[in-house]
């Protein structure tokens, strides 16, 4: 199939492909929190459905000069990983206190912070970032305090599958706070998420900037204008939409989520808000073939292989892969917090529901 061809195709590409994603939360006015993301990619990377029971040891590649520590996680988490990467590194994860991680590729901007021997204590490489970072904090507020105590590093000597590890973060937490995470001429920054919404390059100051040119979007259009004697009137609804982007850049996606998260009425509860994230991420969604670059005469379609909604009120994860886009599957994370095993599967191995009624199931 299509998806498999993808897969298939040259790794050495893999730098000049249009990696997208688009992540966004919202706060139901029952105070329920859900953040989804879509996960755009051109390759397989073999993504796994993980979690990491309470109390699991990690150990952290230490700088030169500098042996390996170990810390012990305080919270259970669930996430999802690049099983192509040994240690299969998260790049999407929520833990049993409600604090959620969406990793999106920044490639051009990221670079991370340089650390030595005597940092060993205080460093994290950039492949254990979100198992660390999920398996240490409960909320926005206390990863906010404890970052810029924090070296966070990345070792060239480590694998890291058909690109380099060059992401930003979006953080989300089941009060609704939100933060934005970045590693930019090797110092940390750190943004309250004004936008609830992060996608790819360039950093995330300059994706609020850019929202000044769509100041003049609006969920309103004008019913009818008069040109001196003739009224012209409009030929349907959506006008106030007119300017707003369509393709799939980051820029172009970042703003295209941001007014739609912006001017969507607010839900009352989790269910609805779970529901408006899936119709703001259906906006972002690119089916194979329509998103490409080339290396070459090779062709490298960027496609979203998955998507993840996070309800971080309920310990829930709602999942769905290319294959079953229309068919969500919904996942209580309850037994898996509670278990002292860990689990793995892979995201396209998950039982997806795959019904089909008849049409006596309809009858009064």
């Amino acid at each position: 199939m299509l998806r498999l061809l993808a897969a298939a195709l040259s790794l050495t590409a893999m730098s000049h492909a249009a990696l997208a994603c688009t992540a966004v939360d919202i706060v139901a006015t029952d105070k329920s929190v859900i953040a989804g993301r879509t996960m755009e990619w051109a390759f397989d990377m073999q993504w796994t459905l993980a979690s990491i029971p309470k109390g699991t040891s990690l150990t952290l590649p230490a700088p030169k000069g500098a042996s390996p520590r170990t810390v012990t996680t305080s919270y259970s988490v669930v996430g999802i990983g690049a099983g192509i990467i040994p240690g299969m590194p998260l790049v999407e994860g929520q833990n049993e206190a409600g604090l959620a991680l969406s990793a999106n590729f920044l490639p051009g901007f990221t670079q991370y912070q340089t650390v030595d021997a005597a940092d060993a204590a205080n460093a994290v490489e950039i492949l254990s970032f979100a198992k660390w970072l999920l398996g240490s904090f409960k909320d926005v507020a206390s990863v906010k305090a404890a970052l810029p105590t924090v070296k966070v590093w990345s070792d060239p000597a480590l694998p890291t599958g058909p690109t380099v590890p060059a992401m930003h973060f979006k953080l989300d937490d089941r009060s609704g706070a939100g933060l934005i995470v970045e590693y930019v001429g090797g110092e940390l920054k750190i943004y309250d998420d004004a936008a609830h919404v992060l996608t790819n390059a360039p950093t995330y100051d300059w994706h609020l900037t850019n929202l000044r040119n769509y100041v003049n979007l609006s969920s309103i259009g004008a019913n009818s204008r008069q040109y001196g004697d003739v009224d012209v009137t409009a030929l349907g609804q959506g006008g106030g939409t007119m300017g707003l982007p369509g393709d799939y850049t980051p820029p172009s996606r970042f703003v295209r989520a941001a007014f739609m998260r912006h001017f969507v009425p607010q839900p009352k509860d989790g269910g609805e808000a779970t529901q408006t994230i899936t119709h703001i991420l259906n906006t972002v969604d690119i089916p194979i073939g329509v998103a490409q670059s080339k290396d070459g005469d090779t062709v490298v379609s960027d496609y979203t292989q998955w998507v993840s909604i996070k309800d971080l009120t309920q310990n829930r994860l709602i999942i769905a892969d290319y294959d079953h886009r229309t068919s969500y599957l919904t996942i209580d994370l309850a037994p898996l917090f509670a278990s002292d095993k860990p689990m793995s599967k892979p995201v396209g191995a998950l039982p997806y529901p795959n019904a089909v009624i008849g049409a006596e199931a309809l009858a009064p």
